[in-house]
């Protein structure tokens, strides 16, 4: 039996991962360890937390609805080709490690111990990469990704898919290693994380259908939109963010809560 208590715990857990799924910080990370304090369970194999991160996306699509159009109802011209050809580029490693090692991430990696070590050491890469980047003479429009840096970018994300990495993160940072600015490295990632995070959601919807039920429905739903509307304000105040400052703090936030965590489980 559903709660009302269930439906705020699913708004909390909406709005965690709003506030987290674009910031590198690792919006999975938030979720399990959110779900673990305020005793969520009701729906099963962390299901929840993965698909309420497509109110995320849906975010996305809003906020960025001229570009996608012209993606869609442009596709014969040369710059939106190129543009799909990179995200497509970037999503296929993430795409075929998951479809082979999904159950294997799931069942091993899924710990808070994981998750722990895996923010500290994202924190200190974090800090790393950052001391060693500047903007000046980096890529600063799509249209300059290649297809090869396209592929790195991808091959960065694909280690995010063990949690505490940060998908965003990974991707952010593995686009400034590879010569692209920081604002676009932040907005390439954005486009990357709606076939990516939907591709997941798809996949962990046919995997675990089985635990869904009306009662379900609805708290996935209000998780959804929770996340939606949380993701919209993220989004515009990170874009005006990363213009004029570095992700210096989110590391250091990272190491910090990586190392709480520790003490917690211990």
């Amino acid at each position: 039996m559903i709660l009302y208590i269930d439906y705020i715990k699913a708004i909390i857990l909406g709005v965690i991962e709003g506030l987290t799924e674009f910031i590198p910080v690792s919006s999975t990370a938030h979720l399990i360890i959110g779900s673990k304090f305020l005793d969520f369970y009701l729906i099963q194999n962390n299901f929840f937390e993965i698909i309420i991160q497509s109110g995320a996306i849906m975010a996305i699509c809003v906020l960025y609805y001229r570009k996608l159009f012209n993606l869609i109802f442009k596709i014969n011209e040369k710059e939106q080709q190129k543009f799909a050809l990179n995200i497509i580029i970037a999503f296929l490693p993430a795409a075929i490690i998951g479809l082979f090692a999904h159950s294997l991430i799931k069942n091993y990696l899924f710990s808070e111990y994981v998750i722990a070590i895996s923010l500290i050491i994202g924190g200190i890469i974090m800090i790393i990469i950052e001391k060693n980047h500047n903007d000046y003479d980096k890529i600063d429009n799509f249209n300059n990704i290649t297809p090869k840096t396209a592929l790195k970018i991808g091959l960065f994300q694909s280690i995010a898919m063990i949690p505490g990495v940060s998908r965003s993160g990974a991707t952010i940072i593995g686009a400034m290693i590879s010569g692209v600015n920081r604002k676009t490295a932040t907005e390439f990632s954005f486009f990357l994380a709606i076939p990516t995070i939907f591709g997941a959601t798809i996949y962990d919807l046919w995997q675990n259908y089985q635990y869904l039920n009306i009662d379900n429905y609805r708290l996935i739903l209000v998780g959804l939109l929770s996340s939606f509307l949380s993701s919209l304000f993220v989004i515009k105040w990170l874009i005006n963010y990363v213009a004029s400052n570095k992700f210096t703090p989110f590391a250091i936030y990272r190491i910090i809560i990586g190392i709480a965590l520790i003490f917690i489980i211990l």
